[in-house]
């Protein structure tokens, strides 16, 4: 709880201890979530009675009987589910009660809509002025487009990122998973590490943060924006290729695709001699990298149809043994059949009531001392709402009363 000292064992996340209040749904704030949990947070899930986070429904897919989508099962593992109606004020004096004790509140409605509920940030912090409150939105709290309604693909296109993704000459294309979800539930997660430090080296006072699907997407434009401004040019799209290294990009072989990262000079060479192509290492056009990326057209025309003569096994075992990073291209079954990220325990599985096995994706984040873990199945809606409000002081005569008057 806020303000009591935490010790984390070695068998518990280094969030051990940490109360996390969701009432985030969709992608961004569960994504954001789903780390703080696997770090070893209690994430309390607040979702509608009787329908709940709106990506449970987002089926098919979804994994054997369960009713849930595999959409919903991918990011919201290591919680608890409770239902409140937050349109009734007997459902918000419940979730006051909860944010009362949580370290941290995330949230994603639309701009406003908690403090129109009197539930904003303002609101709690006068019982809990320990809570680190992060509000999550597609244009952030304030500017022209605050109001707007933001989607994925929307954020994509209005922050740069469609507009150098796709082939040359092409139509644009987004991201296949959504990144300015993903990317602002990871900027979320960072800035409430960071204000939960803050807090801990201060003198114990929390802070709201606003972080926004767009401000996500303009950041990671990263050494884009960078060449933007050094030029004066907009980027535009390249495909599987890079504006400033050559080669690096991906080539079509016999039966597939090879991809070929020659990221410094020391390996061009390896790849002259892979493709046995000493007169490429020899060619003053392809000498340095600067020298290939102004000549890209001509280097793309001779490494084409090189890569062209082989299998992509073929191609991979050459430029292995030459030392030169490629890999094919892998789909989710070949990803997850990989050694390496077996081992990494990026393949990972949990027992759900309804699903069996869920399998999934695992945490990237790995501690020696306090480790990440799947603990909990993604809850089945509202499968914990008498378990928690329980533990903060209702009997059983209160949640029956809730269930009347508000639809707990």
């Amino acid at each position: 709880m806020t303000g009591e000292a935490r010790n984390p064992s070695d068998d518990a996340g280094p969030l051990d201890g940490v109360t996390v209040l969701d009432a985030s749904r969709v992608l961004v704030g569960p994504f954001c979530t789903m780390q703080l949990g696997d770090l070893g947070a209690d994430v309390i899930k607040v979702e509608r009675p009787e329908t709940g986070d709106q990506t449970r429904h987002w089926h098919p897919p979804r994994y054997g009987d369960a009713e849930e989508s595999a959409y919903y099962m991918s990011v919201n593992r290591n919680k608890r589910s409770i239902t409140l109606n937050l349109q009734s004020e007997a459902g918000r004096e419940v979730f006051r009660d909860l944010a009362s004790e949580a370290d941290v509140l995330v949230e994603n409605f639309r701009v406003g809509a908690m403090e129109d509920w009197d539930l904003g940030y303002e609101d709690l912090r006068e019982d809990n002025p320990g809570l680190v409150y992060c509000g999550l939105s597609g244009y952030g709290e304030w500017g022209p487009d605050a109001d707007r309604p933001a989607y994925d693909i929307i954020m994509q296109a209005e922050g740069g990122m469609m507009s150098i993704t796709g082939e040359d000459g092409g139509a644009p294309v987004r991201v296949g998973v959504a990144i300015a979800d993903i990317g602002a539930g990871m900027y979320a997660t960072q800035a409430i590490l960071a204000a939960l430090l803050e807090r801990e080296l201060g003198d114990g006072t929390g802070q709201k943060l606003d972080v926004s699907l767009l401000d996500g997407q303009v950041a990671w434009m990263s050494y884009m924006a960078s060449n933007y401004f050094a030029t004066g040019e907009s980027p535009g799209r390249m495909g599987s290729k890079h504006p400033t290294i050559a080669p690096y990009q991906a080539f079509e072989t016999a039966d597939g695709y090879v991809v070929v990262a020659c990221a410094s000079e020391h390996i061009w060479p390896r790849l002259c001699e892979a493709l046995d192509r000493p007169d490429l290492a020899a060619d003053p056009r392809f000498e340095s990298n600067a020298d290939r990326v102004e000549n890209r057209e001509e280097l793309d025309a001779v490494l084409d149809a090189a890569f062209a003569e082989m299998t992509t096994d073929e191609a991979l075992d050459l430029l292995a043994d030459h030392d030169v990073p490629a890999s094919d291209v892998k789909d989710m079954a070949a990803v997850f059949d990989n050694p390496q990220v077996e081992a990494r325990g990026m393949h990972r599985s949990v027992d759900h009531p309804t699903a069996g096995e869920v399998e999934m994706a695992g945490s990237p984040m790995h501690f020696s001392r306090t480790p990440t873990s799947v603990r909990q199945h993604p809850p089945r809606l509202g499968e914990h709402t008498d378990d928690v409000l329980r533990e903060y002081g209702y009997t059983d005569e209160d949640i029956e009363r809730l269930r009347e008057e508000s639809g707990v």
